[in-house]
Protein backbone atom coordinates (compact mmCIF):
# COMPACT_ATOMS: atom_id res chain seq x y z
CA UNK A 1 0.00 0.00 0.00
CA UNK A 2 1.29 3.58 -0.73
CA UNK A 3 1.44 6.57 1.11
CA UNK A 4 -1.37 8.34 -0.82
CA UNK A 5 -3.25 5.17 -0.09
CA UNK A 6 -2.42 4.75 3.86
CA UNK A 7 -3.73 8.36 3.88
CA UNK A 8 -6.98 8.10 1.71
CA UNK A 9 -8.16 5.14 3.78
CA UNK A 10 -7.23 7.33 7.19
CA UNK A 11 -9.15 10.13 5.98
CA UNK A 12 -11.81 8.12 4.66
CA UNK A 13 -11.97 6.65 8.37
CA UNK A 14 -12.23 9.60 9.94
CA UNK A 15 -14.87 10.91 7.58
CA UNK A 16 -16.97 8.28 8.15
CA UNK A 17 -16.86 8.48 11.88
CA UNK A 18 -17.68 12.29 11.77
CA UNK A 19 -20.66 12.02 9.40
CA UNK A 20 -22.17 9.78 11.88
CA UNK A 21 -21.20 11.50 14.78
CA UNK A 22 -22.45 15.28 13.07
CA UNK A 23 -25.57 13.12 12.57
CA UNK A 24 -25.65 14.51 8.66
CA UNK A 25 -26.35 11.60 6.97
CA UNK A 26 -27.90 7.92 7.88
CA UNK A 27 -24.48 5.65 9.39
CA UNK A 28 -25.19 2.93 6.70
CA UNK A 29 -25.22 5.61 4.23
CA UNK A 30 -22.19 6.60 5.74
CA UNK A 31 -20.17 3.48 5.76
CA UNK A 32 -20.82 2.27 2.18
CA UNK A 33 -19.88 5.74 0.92
CA UNK A 34 -16.63 5.42 2.98
CA UNK A 35 -16.50 1.96 1.51
CA UNK A 36 -17.18 2.63 -2.33
CA UNK A 37 -14.54 5.26 -2.13
CA UNK A 38 -11.87 2.67 -1.22
CA UNK A 39 -12.73 -0.03 -4.15
CA UNK A 40 -13.02 2.73 -6.31
CA UNK A 41 -9.32 3.97 -5.88
CA UNK A 42 -8.03 0.33 -5.58
CA UNK A 43 -7.33 0.20 -1.35
CA UNK A 44 -9.90 -2.44 -1.09
CA UNK A 45 -9.69 -5.60 -3.11
CA UNK A 46 -10.92 -8.99 -3.38
CA UNK A 47 -8.50 -10.59 -1.49
CA UNK A 48 -9.83 -7.86 1.59
CA UNK A 49 -13.43 -8.94 0.89
CA UNK A 50 -12.31 -12.46 0.99
CA UNK A 51 -10.80 -11.77 4.19
CA UNK A 52 -13.60 -9.92 5.11
CA UNK A 53 -16.00 -12.75 5.03
CA UNK A 54 -13.79 -14.40 6.75
CA UNK A 55 -13.38 -12.43 10.14
CA UNK A 56 -17.22 -11.17 9.19
CA UNK A 57 -19.02 -14.08 9.06
CA UNK A 58 -19.59 -15.31 12.48
CA UNK A 59 -20.46 -11.75 14.16
CA UNK A 60 -22.91 -11.27 11.50
CA UNK A 61 -24.32 -14.98 11.40
CA UNK A 62 -25.08 -14.47 15.34
CA UNK A 63 -27.22 -11.51 14.69
CA UNK A 64 -28.70 -12.95 12.14
CA UNK A 65 -29.89 -16.01 13.56
CA UNK A 66 -30.73 -14.21 16.51
CA UNK A 67 -32.90 -11.39 14.83
CA UNK A 68 -34.55 -14.43 13.16
CA UNK A 69 -35.69 -16.23 16.25
CA UNK A 70 -36.71 -13.61 17.98
CA UNK A 71 -38.90 -12.45 14.86
CA UNK A 72 -40.77 -16.30 15.13
CA UNK A 73 -40.99 -15.39 19.08
CA UNK A 74 -42.79 -12.34 18.83
CA UNK A 75 -45.33 -13.88 16.83
CA UNK A 76 -46.42 -16.45 19.85
CA UNK A 77 -47.97 -13.43 21.83
CA UNK A 78 -45.47 -14.55 25.36
CA UNK A 79 -43.97 -11.03 24.88
CA UNK A 80 -47.08 -9.73 25.64
CA UNK A 81 -47.79 -11.86 28.51
CA UNK A 82 -43.99 -11.09 29.96
CA UNK A 83 -44.30 -7.46 29.38
CA UNK A 84 -47.68 -7.88 32.13
CA UNK A 85 -45.79 -9.45 34.45
CA UNK A 86 -42.95 -6.82 34.38
CA UNK A 87 -44.83 -3.52 34.66
CA UNK A 88 -46.93 -5.89 37.48
CA UNK A 89 -43.43 -6.58 39.27
CA UNK A 90 -42.47 -2.68 38.99
CA UNK A 91 -45.16 -1.87 41.30
CA UNK A 92 -45.63 1.60 39.42
CA UNK A 93 -41.99 2.69 40.67
CA UNK A 94 -39.67 3.73 38.24
CA UNK A 95 -36.57 2.64 40.57
CA UNK A 96 -37.52 -0.90 40.65
CA UNK A 97 -37.99 -0.78 37.05
CA UNK A 98 -34.28 -0.02 36.37
CA UNK A 99 -33.27 -2.47 38.52
CA UNK A 100 -36.00 -5.32 37.38
CA UNK A 101 -34.45 -4.49 33.93
CA UNK A 102 -30.97 -5.30 34.64
CA UNK A 103 -31.73 -8.31 36.60
CA UNK A 104 -33.81 -9.51 33.74
CA UNK A 105 -31.29 -8.76 30.67
CA UNK A 106 -27.76 -9.67 32.43
CA UNK A 107 -28.74 -13.71 32.79
CA UNK A 108 -30.01 -13.75 29.30
CA UNK A 109 -27.11 -12.03 28.09
CA UNK A 110 -25.19 -14.88 29.98
CA UNK A 111 -26.86 -17.52 27.75
CA UNK A 112 -27.44 -15.55 24.47
CA UNK A 113 -25.27 -12.97 22.33
CA UNK A 114 -26.22 -9.47 23.27
CA UNK A 115 -27.93 -7.98 20.10
CA UNK A 116 -30.08 -10.99 20.38
CA UNK A 117 -30.84 -10.22 23.78
CA UNK A 118 -31.78 -6.58 22.83
CA UNK A 119 -33.75 -8.06 20.41
CA UNK A 120 -35.62 -10.22 22.54
CA UNK A 121 -36.26 -7.88 25.29
CA UNK A 122 -37.48 -5.06 23.27
CA UNK A 123 -40.81 -5.70 23.17
CA UNK A 124 -41.10 -6.04 26.70
CA UNK A 125 -39.84 -2.72 27.55
CA UNK A 126 -41.35 -0.82 25.32
CA UNK A 127 -45.07 -1.99 26.13
CA UNK A 128 -43.90 -0.83 29.73
CA UNK A 129 -42.63 1.84 28.92
CA UNK A 130 -45.79 3.15 27.52
CA UNK A 131 -47.55 1.65 30.02
CA UNK A 132 -45.79 3.79 33.05
CA UNK A 133 -45.69 6.88 30.33
CA UNK A 134 -42.55 7.56 30.02
CA UNK A 135 -39.88 8.00 26.98
CA UNK A 136 -38.59 4.55 25.90
CA UNK A 137 -35.97 5.85 24.53
CA UNK A 138 -33.65 5.51 27.50
CA UNK A 139 -34.96 2.50 28.71
CA UNK A 140 -33.90 1.20 25.29
CA UNK A 141 -30.53 2.41 25.42
CA UNK A 142 -29.53 1.47 28.85
CA UNK A 143 -30.87 -2.52 27.35
CA UNK A 144 -27.97 -2.59 25.19
CA UNK A 145 -25.52 -0.92 27.83
CA UNK A 146 -26.33 -3.81 29.99
CA UNK A 147 -26.58 -6.31 27.38
CA UNK A 148 -23.30 -5.60 26.49
CA UNK A 149 -21.04 -5.66 29.62
CA UNK A 150 -23.03 -8.57 30.60
CA UNK A 151 -21.60 -9.65 27.48
CA UNK A 152 -18.83 -10.56 29.23
CA UNK A 153 -20.15 -13.14 31.47
CA UNK A 154 -19.83 -16.01 29.49
CA UNK A 155 -18.23 -16.71 26.39
CA UNK A 156 -20.53 -16.32 23.92
CA UNK A 157 -21.84 -13.16 25.51
CA UNK A 158 -20.30 -11.03 22.92
CA UNK A 159 -18.91 -11.60 19.76
CA UNK A 160 -15.71 -9.43 20.78
CA UNK A 161 -14.95 -11.55 23.64
CA UNK A 162 -15.34 -14.76 21.57
CA UNK A 163 -13.34 -13.53 18.95
CA UNK A 164 -11.04 -13.32 21.71
CA UNK A 165 -11.43 -16.27 23.35
CA UNK A 166 -11.21 -18.89 20.49
CA UNK A 167 -8.29 -16.91 19.29
CA UNK A 168 -6.26 -18.33 22.28
CA UNK A 169 -8.00 -21.36 22.58
CA UNK A 170 -10.20 -20.16 25.89
CA UNK A 171 -12.70 -22.36 26.78
CA UNK A 172 -16.58 -22.31 28.05
CA UNK A 173 -15.48 -23.19 31.65
CA UNK A 174 -11.88 -21.51 31.61
CA UNK A 175 -13.63 -18.13 30.88
CA UNK A 176 -16.26 -18.69 33.61
CA UNK A 177 -13.10 -19.23 36.01
CA UNK A 178 -11.14 -16.47 34.95
CA UNK A 179 -13.18 -13.75 33.66
CA UNK A 180 -16.67 -13.66 34.28
CA UNK A 181 -15.91 -12.38 37.59
CA UNK A 182 -14.83 -9.45 35.68
CA UNK A 183 -18.18 -9.12 33.55
CA UNK A 184 -20.21 -9.45 36.96
CA UNK A 185 -18.52 -6.08 38.26
CA UNK A 186 -19.11 -4.75 35.04
CA UNK A 187 -22.59 -4.87 35.30
CA UNK A 188 -22.87 -3.83 39.22
CA UNK A 189 -21.02 -0.65 38.08
CA UNK A 190 -24.29 0.43 35.79
CA UNK A 191 -25.96 0.89 39.16
CA UNK A 192 -25.08 3.89 41.02
CA UNK A 193 -25.11 5.80 37.87
CA UNK A 194 -28.63 5.18 37.28
CA UNK A 195 -30.05 7.97 39.48
CA UNK A 196 -28.12 10.50 37.78
CA UNK A 197 -28.46 9.59 34.04
CA UNK A 198 -31.97 8.27 34.49
CA UNK A 199 -33.22 10.49 37.32
CA UNK A 200 -36.70 11.41 36.07
CA UNK A 201 -37.45 7.32 35.86
CA UNK A 202 -35.40 6.67 39.35
CA UNK A 203 -38.11 8.77 41.02
CA UNK A 204 -40.83 7.69 38.78
CA UNK A 205 -44.07 6.90 41.19
CA UNK A 206 -47.27 5.99 39.21
CA UNK A 207 -50.54 4.08 40.30
CA UNK A 208 -50.99 1.07 38.53
CA UNK A 209 -54.24 -0.01 37.35
CA UNK A 210 -56.04 -3.70 37.91
CA UNK A 211 -54.25 -5.87 35.32
CA UNK A 212 -56.38 -6.99 32.97
CA UNK A 213 -56.78 -11.21 32.43
CA UNK A 214 -54.58 -11.99 29.53
CA UNK A 215 -55.94 -13.43 25.87
CA UNK A 216 -55.72 -17.19 25.13
CA UNK A 217 -52.56 -17.74 23.05
CA UNK A 218 -54.21 -18.92 19.42
CA UNK A 219 -51.30 -20.88 18.30
CA UNK A 220 -50.45 -23.37 21.61
CA UNK A 221 -48.41 -25.68 19.25
CA UNK A 222 -47.00 -23.16 17.66
CA UNK A 223 -45.89 -21.36 20.90
CA UNK A 224 -44.37 -24.77 22.22
CA UNK A 225 -42.27 -25.62 19.17
CA UNK A 226 -40.94 -21.88 19.31
CA UNK A 227 -40.15 -22.13 23.01
CA UNK A 228 -38.12 -25.62 21.84
CA UNK A 229 -36.27 -23.72 19.53
CA UNK A 230 -35.24 -21.02 21.56
CA UNK A 231 -34.13 -24.62 24.22
CA UNK A 232 -32.12 -25.68 21.39
CA UNK A 233 -30.33 -22.31 20.58
CA UNK A 234 -29.51 -21.62 24.37
CA UNK A 235 -28.21 -25.87 24.82
CA UNK A 236 -26.36 -25.46 21.76
CA UNK A 237 -24.16 -21.81 22.76
CA UNK A 238 -23.88 -23.85 26.13
CA UNK A 239 -22.62 -27.44 24.72
CA UNK A 240 -22.23 -27.13 20.92
CA UNK A 241 -18.67 -26.98 21.27
CA UNK A 242 -17.89 -29.73 23.07
CA UNK A 243 -19.92 -32.31 21.00
CA UNK A 244 -18.18 -34.71 19.00
CA UNK A 245 -18.96 -32.91 16.25
CA UNK A 246 -18.03 -28.82 17.49
CA UNK A 247 -20.90 -26.59 16.83
CA UNK A 248 -19.55 -23.13 17.21
CA UNK A 249 -21.82 -20.05 18.04
CA UNK A 250 -22.30 -18.80 14.64
CA UNK A 251 -23.58 -22.22 13.48
CA UNK A 252 -25.77 -22.52 16.58
CA UNK A 253 -27.42 -19.28 15.40
CA UNK A 254 -27.88 -20.68 11.47
CA UNK A 255 -29.26 -23.82 13.21
CA UNK A 256 -31.69 -21.76 15.40
CA UNK A 257 -32.75 -19.56 12.53
CA UNK A 258 -33.13 -22.20 10.49
CA UNK A 259 -35.50 -24.63 12.60
CA UNK A 260 -37.65 -20.93 13.66
CA UNK A 261 -38.77 -20.64 10.34
CA UNK A 262 -39.36 -24.16 9.94
CA UNK A 263 -41.64 -24.00 13.22
CA UNK A 264 -43.63 -21.20 11.10
CA UNK A 265 -43.66 -22.43 8.21
CA UNK A 266 -44.91 -25.79 9.38
CA UNK A 267 -47.73 -24.31 11.83
CA UNK A 268 -48.60 -21.62 9.37
CA UNK A 269 -48.91 -18.60 11.48
CA UNK A 270 -47.59 -16.49 8.60
CA UNK A 271 -45.51 -16.99 5.88
CA UNK A 272 -41.74 -16.90 5.91
CA UNK A 273 -41.06 -13.74 3.67
CA UNK A 274 -42.82 -11.63 5.94
CA UNK A 275 -40.30 -13.06 8.85
CA UNK A 276 -37.32 -12.33 6.44
CA UNK A 277 -38.41 -9.19 5.48
CA UNK A 278 -38.54 -7.89 9.15
CA UNK A 279 -34.87 -8.49 9.47
CA UNK A 280 -32.91 -5.47 10.33
CA UNK A 281 -31.13 -5.90 7.03
CA UNK A 282 -29.97 -2.19 7.37
CA UNK A 283 -27.42 -3.09 10.34
CA UNK A 284 -26.31 -6.17 8.97
CA UNK A 285 -25.17 -4.04 6.00
CA UNK A 286 -23.83 -1.30 8.13
CA UNK A 287 -21.86 -3.85 10.10
CA UNK A 288 -20.27 -5.28 6.64
CA UNK A 289 -19.68 -2.10 6.11
CA UNK A 290 -17.59 -1.47 8.88
CA UNK A 291 -15.70 -4.89 9.01
CA UNK A 292 -14.44 -3.94 5.55
CA UNK A 293 -13.27 -0.44 6.26
CA UNK A 294 -11.50 -1.85 9.20
CA UNK A 295 -9.94 -4.36 6.74
CA UNK A 296 -9.04 -1.75 4.28
CA UNK A 297 -7.46 0.08 8.10
CA UNK A 298 -5.07 -3.31 8.49
CA UNK A 299 -3.53 -2.99 5.26
CA UNK A 300 -2.12 0.16 5.75
CA UNK A 301 0.27 -1.66 8.84
CA UNK A 302 0.06 0.87 11.22
CA UNK A 303 -1.54 -1.65 13.47
CA UNK A 304 1.61 -4.42 12.75
CA UNK A 305 4.09 -1.31 13.09
CA UNK A 306 2.07 -0.14 16.41
CA UNK A 307 2.83 -3.58 17.75
CA UNK A 308 6.54 -3.22 17.21
CA UNK A 309 6.08 0.43 19.06
CA UNK A 310 4.41 -1.38 22.21
CA UNK A 311 7.95 -3.07 22.90
CA UNK A 312 9.93 -0.11 21.70
CA UNK A 313 7.95 1.65 24.50
CA UNK A 314 7.48 -0.99 27.30
CA UNK A 315 9.87 -3.62 26.41
CA UNK A 316 8.11 -6.65 28.26
CA UNK A 317 6.12 -5.07 30.32
CA UNK A 318 2.93 -6.94 29.80
CA UNK A 319 1.00 -5.69 32.70
CA UNK A 320 1.58 -2.27 31.22
CA UNK A 321 0.87 -2.98 27.99
CA UNK A 322 -2.45 -4.53 28.86
CA UNK A 323 -3.35 -1.55 30.50
CA UNK A 324 -2.58 0.43 27.39
CA UNK A 325 -4.51 -2.05 25.22
CA UNK A 326 -7.37 -1.79 27.34
CA UNK A 327 -7.45 2.01 27.14
CA UNK A 328 -6.58 2.21 23.29
CA UNK A 329 -8.67 -0.58 22.79
CA UNK A 330 -11.41 0.70 24.38
CA UNK A 331 -11.58 4.19 22.46
CA UNK A 332 -11.34 2.32 19.52
CA UNK A 333 -14.32 0.67 19.97
CA UNK A 334 -16.66 3.32 20.73
CA UNK A 335 -15.66 5.10 17.46
CA UNK A 336 -15.80 1.84 15.46
CA UNK A 337 -17.52 -1.07 15.98
CA UNK A 338 -16.04 -3.72 18.49
CA UNK A 339 -16.24 -6.57 16.52
CA UNK A 340 -13.67 -5.53 13.59
CA UNK A 341 -11.59 -3.89 16.07
CA UNK A 342 -11.02 -6.92 17.84
CA UNK A 343 -10.01 -8.82 14.54
CA UNK A 344 -7.30 -6.24 13.91
CA UNK A 345 -5.95 -5.70 17.19
CA UNK A 346 -5.51 -9.51 17.73
CA UNK A 347 -3.35 -8.99 15.34
CA UNK A 348 -1.27 -6.06 17.13
CA UNK A 349 -1.18 -8.01 20.66
CA UNK A 350 0.32 -11.57 18.91
CA UNK A 351 2.81 -9.38 17.07
CA UNK A 352 4.10 -7.21 20.51
CA UNK A 353 4.60 -10.80 22.21
CA UNK A 354 5.91 -11.96 19.37
CA UNK A 355 8.52 -8.90 19.49
CA UNK A 356 8.89 -9.39 23.17
CA UNK A 357 10.09 -13.06 22.72
CA UNK A 358 7.30 -13.83 24.80
CA UNK A 359 6.30 -16.27 22.32
CA UNK A 360 7.46 -18.07 19.25
CA UNK A 361 7.11 -16.42 15.97
CA UNK A 362 4.43 -19.25 15.11
CA UNK A 363 2.58 -18.29 17.43
CA UNK A 364 0.82 -15.66 14.68
CA UNK A 365 -0.42 -18.74 13.14
CA UNK A 366 -4.36 -18.96 14.08
CA UNK A 367 -3.85 -22.22 14.77
CA UNK A 368 -1.58 -21.52 18.28
CA UNK A 369 -3.11 -21.92 21.28
CA UNK A 370 -0.30 -22.30 23.97
CA UNK A 371 -0.42 -18.97 24.89
CA UNK A 372 1.81 -18.70 28.34
CA UNK A 373 -0.64 -17.65 31.26
CA UNK A 374 1.06 -14.69 32.10
CA UNK A 375 -0.71 -13.25 28.45
CA UNK A 376 -3.61 -13.34 30.06
CA UNK A 377 -4.67 -10.70 31.24
CA UNK A 378 -3.08 -9.05 27.99
CA UNK A 379 -6.33 -10.87 26.18
CA UNK A 380 -8.84 -9.71 29.20
CA UNK A 381 -7.74 -6.01 28.78
CA UNK A 382 -8.85 -6.39 25.03
CA UNK A 383 -12.03 -7.99 25.97
CA UNK A 384 -12.84 -5.21 28.52
CA UNK A 385 -11.73 -2.81 26.26
CA UNK A 386 -13.87 -4.04 23.24
CA UNK A 387 -16.49 -4.59 25.26
CA UNK A 388 -17.39 -2.12 27.79
CA UNK A 389 -15.30 0.67 24.87
CA UNK A 390 -18.05 0.06 22.41
CA UNK A 391 -20.68 0.80 25.45
CA UNK A 392 -19.55 4.81 24.92
CA UNK A 393 -21.15 5.47 21.38
CA UNK A 394 -24.21 4.26 19.09
CA UNK A 395 -21.82 2.22 16.64
CA UNK A 396 -19.53 1.03 19.33
CA UNK A 397 -21.38 -2.07 19.45
CA UNK A 398 -23.64 -4.25 17.34
CA UNK A 399 -26.38 -4.24 20.50
CA UNK A 400 -25.86 -0.58 20.43
CA UNK A 401 -27.22 -0.25 16.96
CA UNK A 402 -29.54 -2.79 17.00
CA UNK A 403 -31.72 -0.30 19.84
CA UNK A 404 -31.17 2.60 18.27
CA UNK A 405 -33.13 1.00 14.91
CA UNK A 406 -35.75 -0.02 17.42
CA UNK A 407 -36.03 3.22 18.60
CA UNK A 408 -36.22 4.73 14.72
CA UNK A 409 -38.92 2.49 13.98
CA UNK A 410 -40.89 3.09 17.17
CA UNK A 411 -40.24 7.18 15.79
CA UNK A 412 -38.02 8.13 18.04
CA UNK A 413 -34.46 9.42 15.88
CA UNK A 414 -31.36 8.99 18.71
CA UNK A 415 -28.21 11.13 18.00
CA UNK A 416 -25.03 10.34 18.51
CA UNK A 417 -24.80 12.90 21.11
CA UNK A 418 -27.82 11.83 22.94
CA UNK A 419 -26.47 8.13 22.77
CA UNK A 420 -23.32 9.13 24.11
CA UNK A 421 -24.98 11.11 27.12
CA UNK A 422 -25.46 7.60 28.27
CA UNK A 423 -22.66 5.70 27.48
CA UNK A 424 -19.75 7.67 28.34
CA UNK A 425 -20.09 7.75 31.96
CA UNK A 426 -20.74 4.19 32.18
CA UNK A 427 -18.08 3.43 29.87
CA UNK A 428 -15.83 5.16 31.73
CA UNK A 429 -16.83 3.76 35.11
CA UNK A 430 -16.56 0.02 33.33
CA UNK A 431 -13.11 0.47 31.95
CA UNK A 432 -11.13 1.82 35.53
CA UNK A 433 -13.21 -1.38 36.95
CA UNK A 434 -11.68 -3.77 34.51
CA UNK A 435 -8.25 -1.79 34.65
CA UNK A 436 -8.51 -2.57 38.61
CA UNK A 437 -9.70 -6.03 37.47
CA UNK A 438 -6.65 -6.70 34.79
CA UNK A 439 -4.09 -5.59 37.86
CA UNK A 440 -6.21 -8.46 40.11
CA UNK A 441 -5.51 -11.53 37.77
CA UNK A 442 -1.53 -10.34 37.15
CA UNK A 443 -1.33 -10.32 40.36
CA UNK A 444 -3.06 -13.90 40.85
CA UNK A 445 -1.19 -15.55 37.71
CA UNK A 446 2.08 -13.79 37.96
CA UNK A 447 3.80 -11.00 36.25
CA UNK A 448 6.49 -13.65 34.97
CA UNK A 449 6.17 -16.00 31.33
CA UNK A 450 4.18 -19.22 32.97
CA UNK A 451 3.84 -22.67 31.56
CA UNK A 452 1.00 -22.85 28.94
CA UNK A 453 -2.03 -22.28 29.47
CA UNK A 454 -3.25 -25.74 29.23
CA UNK A 455 -1.20 -26.62 31.72
CA UNK A 456 -1.50 -24.65 34.75
CA UNK A 457 -5.70 -25.13 33.53
CA UNK A 458 -6.61 -28.38 32.35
Amino acid sequence: MTDIQIYLTIGVFASVILLIALDVIDMTVAALLGLSVLVLTGVFDRNDLMETVRVANGPIALLFGGMVVARVLAKTGLFERLGAAFLRATGGSGKRFLLLLLALVAPICALLPNATTVILVAPIILSVCRALRIDFVGPLILTALISNSAGMLTLVGDPATFLVGSAIGLTFGEYLRIVSLGGLLAVLAIIPLLPWLMGDIWRLRLELPDPEPPTPLEHPGFVIFALGVLLVMVALFLFGESLPSSVPPPSVAIIAASLALLVIHGARVEPVDNVLRDVDWKTLIFLAAIFSLVQAFTKTGLLQGMSLQLYTWFGAEITLVALVMLAGIGLLSSLLANIPVVAASLIMAKGYLVAAQVVPEFALAPSFTDWPAATLPLFIAMMFGATLGGNATLIGASANIISVGICNSQGAHVTFLRFARYGVPITLAQLAMGALYVLALTSILGAEPLPPLTEIMP
